[in-house]
């Protein structure tokens, strides 16, 4: 009876392993499929409408105005340890009535959370280039109370559609160029990470490891007796 528990506790822990590398092989594989797209040229977004998989995780070129009336911060964004907000701004693409969520970048909250930072938006003609992203449909809140005026706990595009009548692009821009609002652009690595699944999986290997040596010296010592 030990035998047969000993056997089927290896063989579980190796196939999860063995799942958590092929999730990591698939997130790497990924990862370097948008590396690549991202080093490809940039994708002038007009007021036309696209859709997100024809542009997702590539690198865009939009130009139009800035519409401060509509933006939102992010709250809870921690740069470097300095809890702040992201700065989101809609931008009028030329051409057209359509807008595109723009990620400006991060600004440090006040030390009185009940004072709002004061954002510079750029007025006049703006040509903005960064990353398009999707935002998760759904997402981790820390309450049930998700926006207060302009504060929102997380940006997905449903939320944003419910909220603001204007009509907006299947992306969000995740701003790269300059510009000169004071903003800090700091995004860090686009993509799935496979270190995860690849640490999940050593651990479910070890486990297993752990499960044969303790039988084999069990019935060593049975044996001895």
């Amino acid at each position: 009876m030990p035998a047969v528990a000993a056997v089927a506790g290896i063989a579980l822990t190796v196939a999860l392993g063995f799942w958590q590398l092929g999730r990591g092989d698939e997130k790497a594989a990924l990862a370097a499929r948008l590396k690549e797209a991202q080093t490809g040229p940039l994708i002038a977004m007009s007021s036309a409408e696209v859709a997100a998989g024809d542009i997702a995780w590539r690198r865009v070129e939009v130009r139009g105005r800035f519409a401060p009336e509509y933006a939102v911060l992010i709250d809870n964004r921690v740069l470097h340890g300095t809890p702040g907000y992201h700065v989101v701004t809609p931008l009028k693409i030329d051409g057209g009535d359509r807008y595109v969520l723009v990620n400006r970048g991060w600004i440090a909250a006040a030390p009185d959370r009940r004072s709002m930072p004061e954002v510079v938006t750029p007025a006049g003609p703006q040509r903005i280039t960064g990353l398009a992203v999707v935002p998760a449909s759904h997402q981790f809140e820390l309450s049930t109370k998700v926006a207060d005026g302009n504060v929102w706990q997380n940006l997905t595009l449903e939320r944003y559609r419910a909220t603001v009548a204007i009509p907006i692009q299947a992306v969000v821009v995740q701003q790269d160029s300059e510009l000169n609002d004071g903003l800090r652009r700091e995004w860090g690595e686009a993509g799935p990470s496979p270190d995860r699944n690849y640490g999940y999986a050593f651990q479910w290997f070890a486990m297993a490891a752990a499960i044969l040596i303790y039988f084999v010296v069990t019935r060593v010592r049975k044996r001895a007796a």
